[in-house]
């Protein structure tokens, strides 16, 4: 998609589809009370064009709600397009993002390549998170999951112009960033979308190798013979049932300066990335297992998000791994009962020792290895993402993702860069007591705590491999996915996390 921002008035823009963003400035607490829609632009042409259709009451503003003109009056564009964005204070870029997605998905079955959307004007929004959430949004909205369709249309917004006012340079930025974010969200979309046979471990590998050299970090692919040499136990012991081989995945970006300096945090990026999960002896029932192609969202996600990194370039070393396998059933793999050494933790320490319970609690095996890898190459802060378990879903429905952390100023972070990323996180406990629940008779730990508690024993399980080190884990399970078409977003893999961890990442950058 190409992007242009304008600093003409909207009414002098020729373009297919206009759309600016509407809100109830009514304070009646009435249910059937008459809205009082305000258009957020200062262009009285626009208002003008649009007031005898808002005189009527039908259109209230409600979040993503639409009301569509045609050639409207006083204006050039074909098309005037008014996207609601919910009641008058309590507009945020988070609601700017949607609702530019919203006309997005407007335009594209209608075959229209063009869309302008005016970047809202009000005071509670800052100008240059505006501009970069309008981007997001568009470009998000312009993903579609119909890849193999032999019947697809490219029906996709070619162009996306924005109309803003006020400080150029901070227009111009926030354009840049969100056209970063949204292209990135995008790519680890894509990455998930592929199907098993088409995403392997090695083709991640692969892509992640080939979006490295595109953008100037270093990358290193490995596979089972450097496995055995760290001795990663528990993420070879996920792999052995697959004739697939794994791929541990190291991505680094390291700018100039940044980790000579005292003190300097070296941050450490870990994700999941099982390309097909079956569950392993301990198989998934078949309703819905085609979905499992989507359990390397946690890996695509901290693809993702190195490839902002690259472009976004913060003053901080950044160190990304994921680990890629296959959870297959055969004559080779894993067993309900087995015991398995998780990589050492040091020279002088011995891998922790693992009882498999259920072999579709996978996921934390090949985590456990990759978070004790992140420390050893440096790693003072780790952040994990995984579509880890589905207990997460039942705890916190499909609303928020799981967050966990062992450390409350490494959380506060995170907190921090949800207030810019928009994404819906909502922290668990990882309390001591909450370990009693992981032990085993036989070796140190077993890697599922039975019903209850799921998505915290499985953190609990983590903890244990990350020591004294800073620490957070997403549990993306409930929202990697959408089975459901948003007015702003298709169905299908929606990239989760990666805006998350990029704030995450650039607040550690002074």
């Amino acid at each position: 998609m190409k992007t242009n921002l304008l600093f003409s008035a909207p009414a002098s823009v020729e373009t297919e589809l206009l759309a600016i963003l509407a809100v109830d400035a009514s304070t009646s607490r009435e249910k059937d009370a008459k809205p009082e829609i305000h258009l957020l632009s200062a262009d009285d042409a626009v208002r003008r064009a649009a007031q005898p259709v808002l005189d009527g009451g039908e259109f209230r503003a409600d979040a993503n709600e639409t009301l569509l003109l045609h050639s409207p009056s006083g204006l050039k564009a074909k098309r005037l397009l008014i996207v609601g964005a919910g009641k008058a204070g309590k507009i945020t870029v988070h609601d700017v993002r949607k609702a530019a997605g919203t006309a997005v998905r407007f335009a594209k079955p209608r075959g229209l390549r063009e869309v302008t959307v005016v970047v809202p004007q009000a005071e509670q929004l800052e100008p240059q998170l505006t501009v970069r959430a309008v981007a997001e949004g568009a470009l998000v909205a312009d993903f579609d999951p119909d890849t193999y369709r032999s019947d697809r249309k490219d029906r996709g917004v070619q162009t996306l112009q924005m109309v803003a006012a006020g400080d150029r340079a901070a227009a111009e930025a926030g354009l840049r960033e969100g056209v970063i974010l949204g292209e990135s969200q995008n790519f680890a979309r894509t990455l998930i979308n592929e199907p098993g046979n088409r995403m392997t471990p090695t083709i991640l590998g692969q892509q992640a190798a080939e979006m490295c050299r595109e953008f100037g970090l270093k990358c290193e692919v490995h596979s089972t013979d450097k496995l055995r040499d760290l001795k990663m136990g528990a993420f070879l012991s996920v792999a052995q049932g697959s004739d697939e081989p794994p791929a541990l995945i190291v991505m680094t970006y390291e700018p100039a300066g940044a980790a000579k300096k005292n003190g300097a945090p070296v941050l450490g990026l870990v994700g999941k990335g099982i390309t097909f999960d079956t569950g392993g002896i301990s198989i998934k029932p078949s309703d819905n297992m085609e979905k499992m192609k989507y359990d390397m969202a946690g890996g695509a996600a901290m693809i993702g998000a190195m490839r902002s990194i690259a472009q976004l370039k913060p003053q901080v070393k950044v160190i990304g791994i994921v680990c890629a396998a296959e959870n297959m059933p055969s004559g080779k793999a894993q067993k309900p009962g087995d015991v398995q050494i998780a990589m050492p933790g040091g020279p002088d320490k011995a891998g922790k020792s693992i009882e498999i319970i259920n072999t579709d609690a996978e996921g934390r095996l090949v985590l456990a290895d990759g978070l004790t890898y992140a420390q050893q190459l440096g790693a003072t802060h780790l952040i994990d993402a995984a579509t880890l378990t589905g207990a997460v879903g039942v705890a916190l429905g499909l609303i928020n993702a799981g967050a966990f952390s062992n450390d409350d100023e490494t959380y506060q972070h995170f907190a921090d860069a949800l207030k810019t990323s928009g994404e819906r996180f909502w922290r668990l406990p990882v309390e001591d007591d909450y370990r009693e629940l992981i032990k085993s008779q036989i070796a140190d730990i077993k890697n599922t705590g039975g019903r209850y508690g799921g998505a915290i024993t499985a953190a609990m399980f983590l903890k244990e491999f990350v020591n004294e080190t800073p620490w957070i884990h997403l549990d993306i399970a409930g929202l990697a996915w959408s089975d459901d078409a948003k007015p702003w977003a298709a169905a299908g893999p929606t990239g989760v996390a990666v805006r998350s961890i990029v704030e995450w990442v650039r607040s550690y950058a002074g």
